[in-house]
């Protein structure tokens, strides 16, 4: 195994690339790859990039949310019902921004988040809202990311530095 990875560095000096470098990969995240790691490759202009997407969709959702507001008042369906639909919206819209914000910090379960689907759809506003705010300060993501990608390096390192050669070798007594 190791004379294999000793052919692949040597080929990869020959070809001038660098070789595989040995241990866990960071695991991308969407629009960033992993330029998180170590915030090279416009990271900084991709946050900018997202937070901007991210603020255009939560304008866009209030404009959206505005005409089906006057198409309620057009269709003359009177105050119990529009007080209703915002105060539904508004629910719906906080308690998605706190399970969206919660997601971007720790790995969601996947049970509670199937089943508060339809909460997260109808709270779209309050997603989006969370999106754009983490955004502003990192990668969404981008710290449960680093502190699994962490944890990995530190285990492969535990692993790694145990083995002390062949142990066919090895002389029993």
């Amino acid at each position: 195994m190791s004379d294999k990875r000793d052919e692949r560095n040597e080929h990869a000096e020959r070809n001038g690339t660098q070789a595989t470098p040995a241990g866990p990969r960071p695991e991308p995240i969407r629009f960033f790859g992993t330029t998180w790691l170590n915030h090279d490759g416009n990271y900084p202009a991709r946050r900018a990039a997202v937070s901007a997407g991210a603020l255009a969709a939560v304008a866009v959702s209030c404009l959206v949310l505005r005409l089906a507001y006057e198409g309620l008042q057009l269709a003359a369906v009177g105050g119990f019902v529009s007080i209703m639909v915002v105060i539904m919206f508004a629910t719906c819209s906080a308690l998605a921004f706190g399970h969206t914000w919660g997601s971007l910090t720790k790995r969601p379960d996947p049970a509670r988040h199937s089943s508060l689907r339809g909460l997260l759809t109808i709270g779209f506003l309050g997603s989006l809202t969370a999106y754009f705010l983490r955004s502003l300060r990192e990668a969404p993501t981008e710290s449960l990311h680093r502190e699994e990608y962490e944890s990995a390096r530190k285990q492969y390192a535990r692993r790694t530095e145990k083995r002390t050669g062949n142990p066919a070798k090895r002389h029993r007594t």
